[in-house]
């Protein structure tokens, strides 16, 4: 999977409401993943993890650059790249008045899989992450934001893409739901051969479950490399990733968030 966007350029420009001045959303992004990788992108809200995983998933048009799935391009192979992918949103929509089940059924019959195979399969997926097989036929409205968020990662992988997109999957969940979701992440690549691409602003979790991190700000990759990496390169060999996204762009990651809500970037 690639994404490239050259020389220093427009990128893809945002506007804000009442205001005259585009806004760079993702600018100069350069980079490759190779199969059965777990490629954490890490920033603070509002620096531009969702929207460059929105430009993978085909839902946004860059205004330059080239974006490349499989050897696919990402605008001109738009249908073909998504039989490939699929997407885990923070903010996964839903039919809150139907069962999780209904919901997950609706979703097999656009991918014109079994009924009864898929239901087989979003147990098992559910199981593995701490959801209880009877609540499946319980409202969503009914449940708490951790279950729906794991029904999201149900309806992503009962389809076997061979990438996933990962849009902060665990932000707002309790400890123990964490986990589940990076336990079973894990475990999709090392059982199904997938890609997995995860965007987040927890430390912890690019630590623990990905391969490689590309530490994003203000809309630019700064350092991309392992954990052990990224401390060489940030010349704090025994501190945290942490202190690496202090010494790499001045504050830590509670400011940088601050500083982009108040200078009202788009992601």
């Amino acid at each position: 999977m690639r994404s490239r966007d050259g020389e220093r350029g427009p990128g893809l420009t945002g506007w804000l409401r009442g205001s005259v001045k585009a806004v760079l959303a993702v600018e100069g992004v350069s980079f490759e993943v190779p199969r059965r990788e777990i490629f954490g992108i890490l920033g603070p809200n509002g620096s531009g993890k969702s929207t460059l995983i929105r430009i993978l998933s085909t839902l946004v048009l860059q205004d330059s650059g080239t974006c490349r799935i499989f050897g696919l391009d990402v605008n001109r192979d738009s249908m073909e790249v998504r039989r490939h992918i699929n997407r885990v949103s923070v903010d996964a929509a839903f039919f809150k008045k139907l069962s999780a089940w209904e919901n997950l059924s609706y979703a097999a019959r656009l991918y014109s899989i079994p009924v009864r195979e898929a239901r087989v399969q979003v147990i098992g997926i559910l199981g593995e992450m701490g959801f209880a097989q009877d609540r499946i036929d319980e409202p969503l409205e009914n449940m708490s934001r951790g279950m729906q968020q794991k029904v999201a990662i149900a309806r992503a992988l009962f389809t076997s893409p061979v990438l996933l997109l990962m849009d902060e999957p665990t932000t707002g969940l309790d400890p123990v739901s964490k986990r589940q979701v990076q336990d079973y992440t894990l475990s999709v690549r090392n059982n199904n051969d997938a890609t997995v691409l995860l965007t987040t602003h927890d430390m912890d979790e690019a630590q623990r479950v990905c391969d490689r991190i590309a530490i994003i700000h203000h809309g630019r990759f700064i350092a991309v490399g392992t954990v052990p990496e990224l401390k060489v390169q940030a010349g704090c060999e025994g501190g945290t990733l942490e202190d690496v996204f202090f010494e790499m762009t001045g504050k830590d990651l509670a400011h940088a968030d601050l500083e982009t809500e108040e200078g009202g970037r788009i992601q």
